[in-house]
C-alpha cells in the first residue's frame, strides 16, 4: 500500500528517542486505539525500521507501510 493512501487516525511522534522507546510507545498508543484504526509512527531510531518490522510480526498488527525520508522514518501500523 501506498503511505500517500494512508490516513492515519493517531500519530505518535518519538522523534528524539531511542531504542525501545519508540517501540514501547507504539505498544501503548495501539492498545488504546480500537481495531481496525491505523497509527502513524514517526521516528529518527535507525533500528525503527527493524524494530517495528520484528514487533507487527510479533504482535499480529498489520504492518502498512515503513519509509524513510531524509532522517524521518514513517511507518503506518493497522491494529
Amino acid at each position: 500500500m501506498m503511505a500517500a493512501a494512508i490516513v492515519p487516525d493517531v500519530v505518535l511522534d518519538t522523534l528524539g528517542l531511542f531504542c525501545p522507546i519508540p517501540i514501547i510507545l507504539t505498544a501503548r498508543r495501539i492498545k488504546q486505539m480500537a481495531p481496525g484504526q491505523t497509527l502513524e509512527v514517526r521516528s529518527d531510531d535507525e533500528g525503527m525500521k527493524k524494530d517495528v518490522t520484528e514487533w507487527c510480526r510479533m504482535t499480529g498488527h498489520d504492518l502498512l507501510d515503513v519509509m524513510q525520508h531524509d532522517r524521518v522514518i514513517t511507518a503506518y501500523i493497522r491494529k
